[in-house]
C-alpha cells in the first residue's frame, strides 16, 4: 500500500484526464512521502473502504471508498483518524482546498469512486 506507482502503457495516447491523473504531483507526493509508512485499513465493509496513511509532515492521508452501485455520502470521524481539533482538508485529486471542518468530514463520493484527501491540524 505504500509503493511506486506503475503505470503499462503507452502516454503519448493517453487523454487529459488520465494524464493528469498518472501525473498528479500531490498524489505521487503522498504515494513517496518519506515517512515510508505503508496505508492501514480503518474501515472495510461490503460497500466502503477507508485507508489512513500518515505523513512525515503530521499530515494525514485518507482514501474513502465507495464499492456500492450508487453515489453515496460517506463520513469520517476524527475519533477514528485519531484527530483532534480543526482540520484543512485538501481534494489531493482535484489539487484543491475543501475547507476547515471541527468534526467528522463527509464527501458525496460516486459509485466505485474514491475520494482521497489530507488533512492537517490547523
Amino acid at each position: 500500500m505504500t509503493a511506486p506507482l506503475i503505470f503499462s502503457g503507452d502516454m503519448a495516447k493517453l487523454d487529459a484526464f488520465t494524464l493528469n491523473v498518472l501525473c498528479n504531483s500531490e498524489v505521487i507526493a503522498m504515494d513517496q512521502d518519506a515517512l515510508g509508512h505503508q496505508a492501514r485499513i480503518l474501515k472495510q465493509t461490503s460497500d466502503e473502504f477507508i485507508l489512513l496513511k500518515e505523513l512525515e509532515d503530521g499530515s494525514k492521508a485518507v482514501g474513502i471508498f465507495n464499492l456500492d452501485e450508487r453515489p453515496r455520502k460517506l463520513p469520517v470521524s476524527w475519533a477514528d483518524l485519531g484527530l483532534a481539533g480543526a482540520q484543512e482538508i485538501r481534494d489531493l485529486w482535484r489539487q484543491k482546498e475543501i475547507g476547515t471542518f471541527a468534526g467528522p468530514f463527509e464527501t458525496e463520493v460516486p459509485r466505485h469512486g474514491v475520494t482521497l484527501v489530507r488533512m492537517r491540524g490547523k
